[in-house]
């Protein structure tokens, strides 16, 4: 594992390892956070964004394998790297995910920055494909006040479909290695099984190149000499320092998390409208609970709701509070049901955050034209979904006063 600055440079460094370049395409979830599909842009490469299936509200594998045929169809190539994503910390059905990977020989870089600690059939997320991304940002589960990692497993095929291997030489820059050569020595062809995981060694290798990257791709010279492009992503010592005391808590957070999920769950139960997003009844599935979900029926009428979307947004909305961007108009073509938004605005006046679900990124204007294998069920999921707070300073009593604003909130 090799320890960032930030999540983000966690995905555009798999990326680099995955051998991605301007003009490649990637298939990666569309309900998600910007920072699973900005780092594509910033290699030139394309995002090719799949929809997801309602149990888990994640990539949707049926999708998923529809996209990477019609891909290759299109333009005479696969995609180069598969992200799922595991969103608010509930696992993604990696099992047939990897399966369609192992399939068509295309790298999955797990994009678990919000499930760390997750895990599907007893094993951590992360730890599946070629790659790994957590994040240890403010709000995670656990913080380096800024900062993510790449875990590096190369359980993901080293051949290309084209029948190309992507090695390094021996200052970890990408080179093409002889054809179809797998690090076993096997052939490695479309449809066949590929192998379950690299080894220690192979890991050890991934991890060294993308230190290599992350720390500018300097060559073993006594002076600075670069053949790649490399990029300051270092974690600084200050924030390392402060993981290693975070890792001592990180099951108690986790713990805390579900008992905040199961009490959520006991509370609504009978609330009409409202429903707490649940994990599968597949035993296999065991979610952190970064963030609780719900969804809000749209028949449900919530105080103020007449005036929902009437004022133009002023300030920073949930999360980091930072720069925003004015605009001039307070709608979308795309956004939150009118009593979501008015719940919103409602607990807000609580002092509760109650923030709509990820945007699709199929839906967002800089990747407008994007190509798309969807079935709505994330756009509909935006339409009707919020989030709950359940950090490790969230009380019994607070979540039983957050359900009792609910309630209130909703008009009889």
């Amino acid at each position: 594992m090799v320890c960032l600055s930030a999540g983000t440079a966690a995905v555009h460094l798999a990326l680099i390892g995955c051998g991605v370049k301007a003009g490649d395409e990637v298939l990666v979830q569309s309900f998600t956070f910007c920072a699973s599909s900005h780092p594509i842009t910033y290699l030139g490469a394309k995002p090719v964004f799949v929809g997801s299936e309602g149990e888990t509200w994640n990539m949707d594998p049926v999708l998923l394998e529809k996209a990477i045929v019609d891909r290759k169809e299109k333009t005479g190539k696969y995609p180069k790297a598969i992200v799922p994503v595991a969103l608010y910390g509930m696992p993604y059905r990696i099992d047939e995910i990897m399966a369609i990977a192992n399939k068509y020989g295309i790298p999955v870089v797990e994009d678990a920055a919000e499930g760390m600690g997750s895990r599907f059939d007893g094993k951590v997320l992360g730890t599946f494909g070629k790659y790994g991304v957590l994040s240890f940002n403010g709000n995670k589960m656990i913080t380096t006040s800024g900062g993510g990692a790449l875990i590096c497993n190369g359980a993901s095929p080293k051949s290309s479909p084209e029948g190309k291997d992507l090695q390094t030489d021996g200052n970890g820059a990408s080179t093409e290695a002889s054809p179809k050569s797998s690090p076993e020595g096997k052939d490695l062809q479309d449809g066949k099984p590929l192998p379950s995981g690299g080894g220690l060694e192979e890991a050890s290798r991934l991890a060294n190149e993308i230190m290599w990257y992350a720390t500018q791709a300097r060559d073993a010279y006594p002076y600075y000499q670069h053949t790649a492009i490399g990029y300051n992503y270092r974690m600084s010592n200050v924030c390392a320092g402060i993981g290693r005391g975070q890792m001592t808590v990180l099951n108690d957070h986790i713990a805390h998390h579900k008992h905040v999920q199961k009490l959520y769950e006991e509370l609504l139960k009978d609330v009409p409208g409202v429903h707490i997003h649940k994990q599968p009844a597949d035993p296999r599935y065991d979610a952190n609970f970064w963030l609780c979900a719900a969804t809000l029926d749209a028949d449900v009428k919530i105080q103020g709701q007449e005036n929902a979307y009437k004022e133009v947004i002023k300030t920073a909305v949930g999360g980091a509070a930072g720069v925003i961007h004015a605009v001039d108009s307070a709608t979308t073509d795309c956004q939150p049901n009118e009593n979501v938004e008015a719940l919103r605005v409602f607990m807000l006046g609580k002092k509760v955050e109650c923030r709509p679900v990820w945007k699709p990124m199929h839906k967002q204007p800089v990747y407008e034209g994007a190509p798309v294998y969807t079935n709505g069920v994330e756009e509909d999921l935006f339409k009707v979904g919020f989030c709950l707070p359940a950090g490790p300073y969230v009380s019994d009593d607070d979540v039983r006063y957050i359900v009792d604003c609910i309630k209130e909130a909703i008009v009889r």
